[in-house]
């Protein structure tokens, strides 16, 4: 195999400049050698924009520290990029676009354009193949929590690594933290692995747009927005994952979707960086542990479903099987009633949770499905118990082609309903179930609006 070393293009250990042009250099040349190994030694190197090329790892070595400027000006090398050009119809230098001004007709171009600011990242990948990033013992990368005024939310900085179009794509045994956007953006992906690599503060652990055939295995995510997030994927597995967030461990929306022996937990290690004050977020501060921030856990999963990208297949056989949580607001987050952009487009049409254990849930199941196309709900040998002051229902429901509880052990419901239901349905199927205490009304239809609050 080809090896180039970073060392051998002028990039300089410790150095107090942007190590950029050498470490771009050492990539190409292994590009033009028709593919490699490019090797950064242990050492710190401070670094603007970089864009990885087809058929080439990038080797994090022992103690090895890549770290990110805070300048997002440093991002845009890629624009001028002679080797492999991008069509100009790529480009578009429209930033983000409050979600208010979003309906199924708006033209989502800041995420589908590759060249967009919004998509700007650590590291780039664009139309390539056969890709991947590895780190050994000590290894990190550092995004440093860059500030962009005209970023996502007006503050939010580069990705860390952003692929579009890419395949086979591998991602194993590093550290990835302060991301000034979400630590892995991949949209329209295929074949993608990600092995034993730790995401620590910054925004989505791994958020993919239109990906399919993504395995996720033995990763730890202590993110301050959503661990496993994105929409229109097919064919995605996690496990044994740690999911620990200030947000939902998956925002999720797909068809074939697996997540097994993972362990959902919050409060979060570090907070949601949109609580930090305007100063905070510019000083790129990474508040770990207690204070006046978000860091409470919203719940397992969020149904993710907007218009940024065309929904190919039905989304459904969502399983959720041998996990656990704690201390997470809720179990389910689905809400189809029309009330929150993330979920407006395609509906859900089934999810399965088999063995799962929930303590200290302190918000409603809630199931708010599509009346032309009903949920399927199964739960099976679960045990979910409420937080001694959440007095809610167990769950909230609207529009279900079908709900199966077989082993269902539900504890904590002090108030009068069960199952509060906001359209009518066939009676959920009932098997072997324990409602430890409830002596009220197991399934009742109000007349109240519907409250679920958004995500």
């Amino acid at each position: 195999m080809n090896t180039f070393s970073i060392l051998d293009y002028g990039a300089i250990p410790g150095a107090q400049g942007l190590q950029t042009e050498a470490i771009q250099k050492a990539i190409d040349a292994c590009f033009l050698a028709g593919g490699g190994e490019v090797t950064i030694p242990a050492g710190d190197y401070r670094t603007g924009g970089l864009r990885l090329r087809s058929n080439m790892t990038l080797h994090l070595l022992a103690d090895a520290h890549l770290f990110g400027s805070r300048d997002p000006e440093d991002y845009m090398a890629f624009l001028s990029d002679q080797l492999e050009p991008v069509e100009p119809i790529e480009e578009n230098r429209l930033t983000w676009i409050p979600p208010s001004m979003r309906d199924q007709d708006f033209d989502y171009t800041f995420i589908k354009k590759a060249l967009s600011r919004w998509n700007n990242a650590l590291i780039r990948l664009i139309d390539a193949h056969d890709v991947a990033i590895i780190g050994e013992e000590g290894a990190f990368i550092d995004g440093c929590d860059p500030y962009d005024a005209q970023g996502e939310e007006n503050y939010r900085g580069p990705h860390g690594v952003n692929a579009q179009r890419c395949r086979n794509l591998t991602f194993s045994r590093y550290v990835i933290r302060n991301t000034g956007n979400w630590a892995h953006a991949l949209f329209d992906c295929e074949n993608i692995v990600m092995k034993n690599v730790t995401v620590l503060a910054g925004h989505d652990g791994i958020h993919m747009t239109g990906c399919d055939n993504a395995l996720i295995e033995d990763c730890a995510f202590y993110t301050g927005d959503d661990c496993i997030a994105g929409i229109d994927n097919v064919n995605v597995t996690a496990l044994r994952c740690v999911l620990n967030t200030a947000c939902s461990g998956l925002r999720f929306g797909g068809t074939n979707a697996l997540f097994e022996d993972c362990r959902f937990f919050g409060p979060a290690k570090y907070l949601f960086r949109g609580s930090l004050s305007p100063e905070e977020k510019q000083a790129g501060k990474a508040v770990e542990g207690a204070g006046n921030h978000r860091y409470n856990m919203l719940s397992i999963l969020t149904y993710y479903a907007d218009f940024s990208h065309v929904i190919r297949h039905a989304p459904g056989n969502i399983v959720i099987k041998n996990c656990t949580a704690e201390n997470c607001d809720r179990f389910l987050h689905y809400n189809f009633s029309g009330n929150e952009t993330w979920q407006r487009n395609r509906p859900l049409t089934s999810v399965t949770f088999d063995h799962v254990a929930a303590t200290n849930v302190r918000l409603p199941l809630a199931a708010y499905g599509s009346k032309a196309e009903p949920l399927t709900l199964v739960m099976k040998d679960v045990d979910v118990a409420f937080a001694e002051d959440s007095a809610v229902p167990f769950m909230h429901l609207a529009f279900w082609k079908d709900v199966t509880l077989e082993r269902v052990r539900v504890r904590g419901v002090s108030g009068p309903i069960l199952i509060k239901t906001w359209s009518d349905g066939p009676a959920p199927r009932v098997y072997d179930c324990d409602f430890v205490n409830f002596a009220g009304t197991f399934l009742k239809r109000v007349k109240e609006p519907f409250r679920c609050t958004p995500i």
